[in-house]
């Protein structure tokens, strides 16, 4: 029998697949350093400033990792009723500035180990669930989702290198009866429910995926009693520490936000589906050759009734009151997109388990629908962070499905997932460095404001995230409705993309001077009037969002 030679670009593309195989974990490193390196000097923005100043407390005081106030909401609160995080990525932060210290680029340096802890877990994980490991981990990498969060020094990744490595553990130490894998697994869902409440849904994950594998209870209930013993004992400490329980705190505020917010369900549901399909790209991006025509076509059913939907329901953008009406169809074609990722990434898990129908399969079903049920219904507001759990479930789903194709005897043309692939990791770099460039702005305001301003009188500014961190930080002091004293002559600094912003009356103050800062262009991850809201869809339905994104800028009033 003779066999075919292949032609010369499917042999250089075997050659270089066989090479990155034998050397798996250098590869990831080098992929992940080489895409997050160019964001390590990013000015703090967002919710980074709340980790940071937990950590410096820390530096203080150990044992008491909120016991400061911080101004949040027109006036001073107890860190402990602001933050809706445990304290582990704090600690990981003051460990870290101990050594490097505080600036931007030593503090985002130290957050590469997370991110590639990630890249490194998956792999170890993909390789008990599919043929080609490394495909899984790249997926997982080239997501818009991992690479925004590993360039934040937020607890996001650093819980999701806990769980994926929990995982790895719990999955190995099932496999061999080795108990101590079991236990090194509780040890680190503990580590993970501590980074971020969250981190617990491994609990019950794991704990149905051995009642389906038919282990028996005995040999791992009780090392689930860890991570529940671990989360009893910081709801006591901070009770007594702070007079309430934490944990429970998190839950009110989730419950009080959906309310507040009052997003109908199909808008929260097809806002969900757009955070999965955006911040999970690769899936829409693969689906040519992850589905049969057949397949195909029923998606496409499905993708022609959500954009009918979507724009022909006249309350889906009602409650973004800072949307022009002339964006409005921008805004719900890519929702329409990126919802269409979404629902073919739980089309993905469904398949998954009926084909297979054993216990990994359940696994990976329960982690999709969970994560997604989670932040979309149950979290305080919808956000990429909260979908950054997904992207090794689907890596891994991408793997099996293509494992599955080729051991059904079909073929996938050469260089079309790494094409795919290629397609959904320079989006990823554009998301990243969108992000980038409006953190840049953010800072750049607040130093212009700080070195332009002539001396005299008092100076207040209003808003949050970074802007409050390089603000405050230079000085100037935050607005608070109960202790500022305000009068003639002071001056109120007001940025226009930004939280908790008090308006002013004519009467009452008059311009004296506008600050700009030119952002990202035709990209963002947060403005409202473009619908991108990465951070909280309460700012916009998108992740990100293409359009004509406006300047960052801070308005100075003086009051009269």
């Amino acid at each position: 029998m003779v066999v075919p030679t292949p032609s010369p670009g499917r042999a250089r593309l075997n050659r270089i697949r066989h090479w990155l195989a034998r050397h798996p974990y250098g590869t990831l490193a080098v992929v992940v350093v080489a895409l997050l390196a160019p964001f390590l000097s990013k000015p703090f923005n967002i919710d980074d400033p709340l980790f940071i100043w937990a950590a410096r407390q820390i530096h203080a005081h150990p044992l008491d990792p909120y016991g400061f106030k911080v101004e949040w909401g027109w006036t001073q609160f107890p860190m402990w009723k602001v933050t809706e995080n445990p304290p582990l990525a704090c600690y990981y932060l003051a460990l870290a500035a101990a050594g490097l210290g505080w600036s931007e680029a030593a503090l985002h340096f130290a957050f590469l180990l997370p991110a590639l802890a990630v890249a490194w877990g998956t792999y170890r994980l993909a390789c008990r669930l599919c043929r080609q490991p490394l495909l899984a981990a790249l997926a997982a990498v080239f997501t818009p989702v991992f690479l925004v969060s590993g360039t934040t020094v937020m607890c996001d990744m650093l819980m999701l290198a806990f769980w994926v490595w929990a995982m790895e553990f719990w999955l190995e130490g099932a496999e061999t009866g080795n108990a101590r894998r079991l236990w090194g697994a509780a040890g680190l869902m503990t580590l993970g429910a501590l980074t971020k409440y969250y981190g617990a849904c491994l609990i019950p994950l794991l704990a149905v995926y051995s009642a389906a594998n038919r282990q028996r209870f005995k040999s791992w209930g009780a090392c689930l009693l860890l991570p529940l013993a671990a989360l009893w004992a910081y709801q006591c400490a901070t009770e007594a520490r702070y007079g309430t329980s934490l944990l429970y705190g998190a839950a009110d505020y989730a419950q009080f936000s959906k309310g507040f917010f009052g997003f109908s369900p199909l808008t929260t549901s097809l806002t969900a589906l757009a955070f999965m399909g955006g911040g999970l790209a690769v899936v829409l991006f693969s689906m040519p050759w992850l589905w049969r025509p057949r397949q195909l076509s029923i998606l496409a059913g499905l993708a022609v009734l959500i954009t009918t939907v979507v724009f022909l329901d006249q309350s889906l953008l009602q409650k973004y009151h800072s949307l022009p009406a002339a964006r409005a169809l921008a805004v719900k074609f890519q929702m329409s997109f990126w919802a269409v990722g979404g629902v073919g990434l739980l089309a993905l898990a469904v398949a998954d388990l009926l084909r297979r129908r054993d216990a990994p399969a359940l696994l990976l079903a329960l982690w999709v629908a969970g994560t997604f049920t989670f932040a979309g219904f149950v979290n305080w507001t919808i956000n990429a962070r909260s979908i950054l759990p997904l992207a090794p479930a689907v890596g891994i789903l991408l793997a099996r499905r293509r494992d599955q194709i080729e051991l059904a005897g079909g073929r996938i043309r050469a260089g079309v997932p790494a094409g795919c692939l290629a397609a959904s990791v320079a989006l990823s770099v554009l998301v990243a460095r969108a992000d980038f460039l409006l953190a840049h702005a953010v800072r750049q305001c607040a130093r212009e404001i700080r070195v332009d301003m002539e001396p005299g009188g008092t100076m207040f500014f209003q808003g949050h995230w970074g802007f409050q961190y390089y603000l405050q930080g230079a000085g100037v002091s935050p607005f608070d409705v109960k202790l500022s004293a305000l009068k003639p002559g002071s001056r109120l600094i007001i940025p226009s993309n930004n939280t908790n912003v008090l308006p002013l009356k004519p009467e009452k103050a008059g311009l004296q001077q506008t600050f700009t800062a030119a952002g990202p262009r035709l990209l963002t991850t947060w403005s409202q009037p473009v619908g991108a809201g990465f951070y909280s869809s309460a700012w916009g339905p998108l992740p990100f969002a293409f359009g004509e994104v406006p300047d960052e800028s801070v308005s100075v009033f003086v009051l009269k």
